[in-house]
């Protein structure tokens, strides 16, 4: 796929690209910013050796900022005062070490980098071997993990018998009168149900108050009834878990909010180990919480999973993979009657480029797909899957834009709510010629992320 990684063809590993390091910006502002600082006139020092890279950057003090990337990871460190991550020194320097060889030199590392660098590497050592013995060590306590589990459920079942209450005055009155004024009444509805501890139920109220706040009509209406019959099946499907088969039940815990922190997860949930290709890497930011969902797809067993990493308000998770490379790594999936959600695990080799795009299929095939994952998460918003052979073109009538197979026989309509640009992006590569696309199917249509050409590219 001609993606770059950390190698073993030389000292400092095989160079990234330049778009692959932009990819890496937690937004538009940091990826101009860095693309100034990488020039070799600010940077002293700079140096890159055994899947490393660091450097000193002039700033507006007396001293200099020191950053140094681990690019195994890639993690980032800077003394710069930035709530982005990675800031734009990090983007810089790499920037400059990806222009090719001389424009880094090779060498051994400083103290202040070395230290860094031992220390990251420690810790992620020590994460592996708790997670490969937490399994026969068991919770501290039991009983008391039990308690409080058992707490938090209550709570939780307050919450959804609150909200079914809600939802019924709601229906007695109309959904006609969910107008816009009811938003603030709404919003304090997913305010008691983030008190009853499930994140989830609140996530789904808010989209309901948003719905109600956007507009009137026929289509409002309808949507306004699908959000409440959701929710309606959420609340009542956790007042009943008892009574739920166990996939179906740890589906609905899910969706509440109830799951596992990553050490249990790899302490007692099946490892899958996979060669695992990362096809996209998207950040989104609701004012409260940055989120950045991760696709990966394994070469062996075919399945798809998805990461999650969060970061406060403004400031971008820690977690970032390669796109277009694959990691070598055991995963853990969410226990689900669809696992899709998964946590990352050991990491057994560094990423490394991958032969060819995945296997894809037509429209047709992912349409079957997502509705067999709905049929067994009802509240699932779309499901991954890579088209094969498939043309954008406009719909109907110049109406909004489909992903129709090279055949002509089917077709799927773009998601009004992706990014316009990725959609033009994805125009352009295809030049009216079949491409190779991932993205997510779903009930609002087809949301473009990734696109093969001779390189892959993120949209």
């Amino acid at each position: 796929m001609g993606s770059p990684t950390v190698g073993d063809m030389n000292p400092q590993g095989e160079r990234w690209t330049a778009e692959r390091v932009l990819e890496l910006a937690p937004d538009a502002a940091s990826r101009k910013a860095g693309a100034k600082l990488a020039t070799p006139g600010p940077w002293s020092g700079a140096g890159a050796h055994t899947g490393a890279v660091w450097g000193e950057c002039a700033g507006s003090g007396g001293k200099p900022y020191r950053t140094v990337v681990d690019l195994a990871g890639p993690g980032f460190h800077c003394s710069c005062p930035s709530r982005k991550f990675p800031c734009k020194h990090a983007l810089g320097l790499l920037l400059s070490w990806s222009e090719g060889p001389g424009s880094v030199p090779e060498g051994a590392p400083p103290g202040w980098a070395a230290q860094w660098l031992d220390g990251r590497r420690q810790r992620e050592a020590a994460r592996s071997g708790a997670a490969a013995s937490g399994a026969s060590r068991g919770p501290a306590d039991p009983e008391a993990a039990r308690r409080r589990a058992e707490r938090r459920a209550r709570r939780i079942a307050e919450g959804a018998s609150e909200l079914e209450r809600r939802l019924a005055d709601l229906l007695r009155s109309g959904l006609a009168s969910a107008d816009a004024a009811s938003y603030g009444r709404w919003e304090e509805t997913a305010a008691r149900m983030v008190d009853a501890q499930a994140p989830g139920l609140a996530a789904r109220v808010r989209e309901l108050a948003s719905v109600a706040a956007s507009g009137s009509g026929a289509g409002r209406t309808s949507r306004l009834l699908e959000e409440c019959a959701l929710l309606h099946t959420l609340g009542q499907g956790f007042l009943r878990l008892e009574k739920l088969p166990e996939p179906l039940a740890a589906t609905v815990r899910a969706r509440v909010g109830v799951t596992p922190d990553k050490a249990s997860l790899l302490a007692t949930a099946p490892l899958v180990r996979d060669r695992w290709l990362v096809l996209a890497q998207r950040d989104g930011d609701d004012g409260r919480l940055v989120t950045r969902r991760v696709w990966l797809r394994g070469r062996d067993t075919g399945r798809m999973a998805l990461l999650l990493s969060y970061g406060a308000a403004g400031r971008a998770p820690e977690l970032s993979l390669p796109v277009g490379l694959a990691l070598d790594a055991d995963l853990a999936f969410h226990p689900s009657a669809r696992p899709l959600r998964a946590v990352l695990g050991t990491r057994h080799a560094a990423p490394a480029p991958v032969p060819g795009p995945p296997p894809g299929g037509d429209a047709r095939e992912a349409l079957r797909a997502y509705g067999e994952a709905l049929c067994d998460d009802p509240w699932l918003e779309g499901w991954p899957v890579v088209l094969s052979g498939v043309v954008p073109v406009p719909g109907p009538d110049g109406g909004d834009w489909q992903l129709a197979d090279a055949d002509g026989r089917s077709a799927l309509p773009v998601s009004p709510g992706g990014e316009e640009s990725a959609l033009w992006r994805l125009t352009a590569i295809s030049g009216g010629r079949p491409v190779r696309v991932f993205g997510e199917c779903g009930h609002r249509g087809f949301t473009p992320l990734l696109a093969w050409a001779p390189e892959p590219v993120a949209l």
